[in-house]
């Protein structure tokens, strides 16, 4: 039977070897038509769907559990949410030590590696004896899981074109966007079953299960002919990039949008549960007919981008982004005594973002197959750099009412319509000097 096992497992590690140097190969030959299908296989997208949903788990399963553990800890409600920070301060930087990694030895390694290290600071969350204790699994746990961000947009850049590349983003979000759904409600069930820590135990068993999932059905995707940077040059190339308009207006279009994303994570807990009395296990789902907005308007975004480019497709969502999150903060400046008016745009506001971090993902990437790694890091550590300042933010200026929440995510709005205008201009020089140039 292990040899028979042995045999399977080997084929299957040949079977996606050569698919996926066919599917380079074929990549390369293939004119970048709008109406190209994703180049990925099912099995392929479940499993990086399933590493990247270890974020929406992490950071959504806990919020009706923020007055619980407040209470078990000593702390007060403000303070759970800057675990909230905590957690994307650790995106932040442990992405910058994943991309370099995986560019030089591969994707899987680090993968794994950052899996595991999820798994363990689970437990660690799961049996924290103090507010500070918690602090410190949290940074730990984002650590770990920030590995999943990088590969996972290093492999599709691996495999895909730009417009494919966006198409299949807009996919792996159909299959992540189930866990903000499910999260919450989840969350709130071990909350009333067992108790908050058993949030953190079944974030560390599926995180186990995911160690299995990627070592036995992920292959390595990086092409055997690519160019290995040592780590020695990991600042330069972090520089180069720093340095590039189009890489940059677009990472930060999508790294404010999802900012704006994250302050409302930061903020909905007290407006639903404390400011409008709605109990913690009705708050799932309120967070999940959001959540579901936003797998909806992702797969419309993939079908759209049968007739549209990324750029044209950032065009008008960054403009209804703004809009909904100025309405927003209209409403929230009214104080209705109901959450009713506040629903339709905040279902907006969540579920636009769906629009926006696909295309500009797929148009910062484009262009740096050679140091995919690279790129996914930095911009992955830009958004979380950003989303880590918001969500900070909406604790520091809490009032007792949804001002400050509605007034980061209007500002968001705001500066995701300035970047995609610069990210089009950007655009536009580089390549009127590429025309030149040639």
């Amino acid at each position: 039977m292990f040899a028979s096992r042995q045999l399977r497992n080997s084929l299957l590690s040949v079977f996606f070897a050569d698919f996926c140097h066919h599917a380079r190969e074929a990549a390369a030959r293939r004119p970048r038509q709008l109406s190209a299908e994703p180049f990925m296989p099912l099995k392929l997208l479940l499993i990086l769907g399933g590493v990247t949903a270890f974020g929406p788990l992490a950071i959504d399963m806990y919020l009706p559990a923020f007055p619980a553990m407040a209470e078990a800890l000593g702390a007060q409600p403000s303070q759970i949410q800057l675990s909230l920070s905590v957690y994307f301060l650790g995106l932040a930087m442990g992405q910058v030590f994943y991309g370099p990694v995986a560019d030089l030895i591969g994707r899987r390694k680090p993968l794994l590696f950052g899996i595991v290290l999820f798994c363990l600071a689970s437990l660690a969350c799961a049996f924290a004896p103090s507010f500070e204790w918690l602090l410190v699994a949290r940074f730990a746990q984002a650590l770990g899981g920030c590995a999943g961000i990088v590969v996972n947009r290093a492999v599709v850049r691996d495999l895909c074109t730009p417009i494919e590349a966006a198409k299949a983003f807009s996919h792996l979000m159909l299959i992540m966007g189930v866990a903000p759904i499910l999260a919450p409600l989840l969350g709130g069930v071990l909350l009333s079953a067992v108790g908050w820590s058993a949030i953190f135990l079944f974030l560390a068993l599926f995180s186990g299960i995911y160690v299995l999932a990627v070592y036995f059905g992920l292959p390595e995707t990086i092409p055997a002919d690519a160019p290995r940077l040592p780590l020695s040059n990991a600042f330069g190339s972090y520089m180069l990039l720093l340095r590039e308009p189009v890489f940059m207006f677009h990472a930060l279009t999508g790294g404010v949008a999802m900012a704006g994303m994250f302050a409302y994570i930061a903020g909905v807990p007290f407006v639903v549960m404390q400011l409008y009395d709605i109990p913690p296990e009705r708050f799932g789902w309120f967070f999940g007919a959001n959540a579901a907005g936003f797998i909806l308007f992702a797969q419309f975004n993939a079908f759209m981008l049968r007739r549209h480019s990324p750029l044209q497709m950032l065009r008008r969502t960054t403009a209804c982004y703004a809009v909904f999150t100025a309405l927003l903060l209209v409403v929230a400046l009214w104080q209705p005594a109901s959450i009713w008016p506040m629903v339709v745009p905040m279902f907006g506001s969540v579920a636009i973002i769906a629009l926006v971090l696909p295309n500009s993902s797929a148009s910062a990437m484009a262009g740096y197959g050679h140091k995919a790694g690279v790129a996914s890091a930095l911009m992955g550590t830009l958004q979380s750099a950003i989303a880590g300042i918001t969500s900070a933010m909406v604790g520091l200026l809490h009032d007792g009412s949804a001002v400050p929440m509605a007034a980061i995510m209007a500002g968001c709005g705001l500066v995701t319509v300035l970047m995609a205008w610069a990210a089009r201009r950007a655009t536009a020089t580089a390549q009127a000097a590429a025309k030149q140039a040639g």
